[in-house]
C-alpha cells in the first residue's frame, strides 16, 4: 500500500487525506493540534462557486476572469480554470459529507457579495463556513481511521524534510509527549501547514501557522515564489490578543465604510464618494490602503440592517463584537483597521501541486498557485478544497518509492544539535528574536512600501541571522519555539528581498517609490536559497504553472 505523510490538518490538508484513502492509500495525517484547532475554523465569509441556479449574467467563465484579474493576472491561468470549474462539484461534495449552507425560505442555497466579484456567488454557513467544513471533514477523517486507513498523529512538529539528490522520502518531526526526534517515511510527503502569520506577530490568523515549515524547505532547496504579496484584511478589530477578523460578510451584507468630521457631526463614506455605490466591495488591497492614506480613525457600520438580518447571517460577528469589545453591532459602528490575513507568496508548485523536489507536495495557502497578486475574498476555502484534491490525484497516478536511502546519519546530527542546545538557556532568548522579527515586518514590509524601508528591513533581519546559530535555546518554552527560528527569519529575508526587487505596484504589493505597474514584471517571482545566498528571478518562462 503506497504510505502518504500529510503535515498540517486543516481543510487542505484533510481533503487530501480523505481523497487518498478513497483511493486506497494508507496516510499518515501529522500535526501538533487537532484540526477543530486549525486555522481553516477562523475562515468565515463563505467559499465561491458558480452553480446551475447562478445569478443572472454569471458564468463559470466571469469567474474565472475574476480571479484573473483580482490576482493582475500572475495567477496560473490553467490552474484558474481548473478551480473555477470545479468549484460546482466542490460545493456538492462538501453538502454531501454534512455541510451544511444558509438557505432562503424556499430552501434554496443563498449567496452573498464580496469584493473583486462581479456577481453574488458565495455559498456560506452564517459567518462560519470554515468551522463547518472542517467539521464535516473531521467525521471523514475519523471514518478512515476507524477503517485503519488514515492514522493521525498529535503532538508533532515539522522539523525537517527527508530529501536526497532531489526526492522527498519523509519527514523528521520533534514529539512533544516524548521529547524526540522521529522520523517518518512516505512514497509522497504533502505539506499543508497554512501562512507566515507568526512573522507578523499580530494577525487575523493563527500563530500556530508560522512559515517554519516552508522556511525549512525552502533552506533545502524548495523554490518560494510571490512571498512578496501579503494581504492586509481591511475590516479587523483590535483585541489585547491578535486581531478579530470582521468578515467581508459584513460588507457583502450591505455594510459601510465611514470616518467622523466635525467633530463626528458628519459622516464620510469615502469608498462609495471615490468608487460608487459598491466602493466598499472593492479588492481587499484597494480598501486597505485608502483607510490608511485616511489617517482617522473608520468604522464599519451595520446597524441600519434589519436586527433579524445581522441574528442569521452575521451572528458571529455580533458575538465577537461583543464579546471582545462590547459592541452592538445593532446600534453603534465597529471600529476597523487592516491587518495582514493572507499569504498569495508561498512554495511553489506545479499545476499537480508538486513542487520542484520530486514526491514533496504543498496545497492549500502555504502554496502559491492560484491567487496571483491578490485573493478574491470567497477563492481560499475554494482552494483549500480543490489543491488537495489535485495533489492527491496526482501521488495515486505515481508509482511508490521501492526503498528509501538510509537517513540515520543525518538524523543523528540533527538529535545532537537539538539536544545539546536544550540544555542552556541565554541572556537573548529565541522568543525575544521572535519579537522583534515580527516587528520589524510589521514596520518595514507594511501596506505601503519603499527602498528605504526594505533595505532596513533587511538589514535588520540579516544581523539576527548572522547571530542565530550562536542563540542558546529558551528552556521556558517548547523546543519548537527555538528550533524554527533560523526557518522563520529566512522565509522572512526571502520576502523583504522579493519586496525589494519587485519594482513596481501591483495588486497588495504597492511601492510609494514605484506606485505604476511595470507590464514587462507581469509574472510570478522566484526565489531559491544556497548556503545563506538567495537567487530571484522572474517566472517569465511560466515554469510554475504547467
Amino acid at each position: 500500500m503506497k504510505e502518504v505523510l500529510i503535515i498540517g490538518s486543516g481543510i487542505s490538508g484533510m481533503m487530501c487525506a480523505v481523497r487518498c484513502a478513497e483511493k486506497g492509500m494508507h496516510v499518515t495525517l501529522v500535526s501538533p493540534f487537532p484540526s477543530e484547532r486549525s486555522q481553516s475554523v477562523m475562515a468565515a465569509g463563505g467559499i465561491n462557486a458558480v452553480k446551475t441556479e447562478h445569478e443572472q449574467g454569471d458564468s463559470i467563465e466571469s469567474h474565472i476572469e475574476d480571479t484573473l484579474k483580482g490576482g493582475c493576472y500572475i495567477n496560473g491561468k490553467q490552474a484558474v480554470k481548473g478551480l473555477c470549474e470545479n468549484a460546482g462539484g466542490i460545493i456538492n461534495y462538501l453538502e454531501s459529507i454534512g455541510t451544511v449552507f444558509s438557505i432562503d425560505e424556499n430552501g434554496q442555497p443563498m449567496r452573498r457579495a464580496f469584493g473583486g466579484q462581479s456577481h453574488k456567488r458565495t455559498y456560506y454557513c452564517g459567518s462560519s463556513t470554515g468551522k463547518q467544513i472542517v467539521s464535516a471533514l473531521v467525521m471523514e477523517i475519523r471514518r478512515f481511521e476507524a477503517a485503519g486507513i488514515i492514522t493521525r498523529r498529535l503532538g508533532n512538529c515539522f522539523h525537517s524534510a527527508l530529501i536526497k539528490d532531489g526526492k522527498c522520502y519523509g519527514a523528521v518531526f520533534f514529539d512533544e509527549h516524548t521529547y524526540s526526534l522521529e522520523a517518518v517515511y512516505a512514497d509522497a510527503t504533502v505539506v499543508a501547514t497554512g501562512g507566515q502569520n507568526a512573522l507578523f506577530g499580530k494577525t487575523t490568523g493563527s500563530t500556530q501557522c508560522d512559515g517554519y515549515t516552508a522556511g525549512k524547505l525552502f533552506m533545502q532547496g524548495a523554490v518560494l515564489k510571490n512571498l512578496e504579496f501579503i494581504q492586509y484584511h481591511p475590516t479587523t478589530l483590535e483585541t489585547s490578543q491578535k486581531r478579530m477578523l470582521i468578515s467581508e460578510a459584513a460588507r457583502g451584507e450591505g455594510g459601510r465604510l465611514f470616518y467622523y468630521e466635525n467633530n463626528k457631526e458628519n459622516r464620510v463614506y469615502f469608498m462609495e464618494d471615490k468608487y460608487g455605490p459598491n466602493g466598499n466591495l472593492m479588492t481587499r488591497d484597494i480598501v486597505s490602503r485608502e483607510i490608511q492614506a485616511i489617517g482617522k480613525d473608520v468604522f464599519l457600520d451595520v446597524s441600519f440592517l434589519e436586527k433579524s438580518i445581522i441574528d442569521k447571517r452575521i451572528p458571529e460577528i455580533r458575538d465577537l463584537c461583543r464579546k471582545y469589545r462590547n459592541i452592538d453591532i445593532t446600534k453603534e459602528p465597529i471600529p476597523i483597521s487592516p491587518s495582514v490575513h493572507f499569504f498569495m507568496g508561498g512554495l511553489a508548485v506545479h499545476l499537480n501541486h508538486e513542487t520542484n523536489i520530486q514526491n514533496l507536495y504543498a496545497i492549500g495557502e502555504c502554496a502559491s498557485m492560484y491567487h496571483g497578486a491578490n485573493r478574491l475574498g470567497g477563492n481560499s476555502l475554494l482552494a483549500a478544497v480543490y489543491s488537495g484534491s489535485v495533489a492527491s490525484d496526482s501521488i495515486s497516478g505515481r508509482n511508490g518509492i521501492e526503498k528509501h536511502p538510509d537517513f540515520t546519519n543525518i538524523i543523528e546530527e540533527e538529535k545532537k544539535e537539538l539536544y545539546s542546545r536544550l540544555e542552556s538557556s541565554s541572556q537573548f532568548p529565541s522568543m525575544y528574536i521572535r519579537d522583534m522579527l515580527a516587528e520589524t515586518m510589521q514596520k518595514k514590509l507594511g501596506i505601503v512600501r519603499d527602498e528605504k524601508s526594505l533595505s532596513e528591513g533587511i538589514e535588520d533581519i540579516d544581523y539576527d541571522l548572522s547571530v542565530v546559530d550562536q542563540i542558546k535555546y529558551d528552556s521556558s518554552v517548547l523546543p519548537y519555539f527555538n528550533y524554527s527560528l533560523k526557518g522563520l527569519l529566512t522565509i522572512a529575508r526571502a520576502t523583504m528581498t522579493l519586496a525589494k526587487e519587485r519594482k513596481e505596484s501591483r495588486g497588495a504589493h504597492y511601492r510609494s517609490d514605484y506606485s505604476d505597474t511595470d507590464d514587462s514584471l507581469a509574472c510570478a517571482s522566484l526565489i531559491s536559497y544556497d548556503n545563506g545566498n538567495y537567487k530571484v528571478w522572474l517566472d517569465k518562462e511560466r515554469e510554475y504553472e504547467s
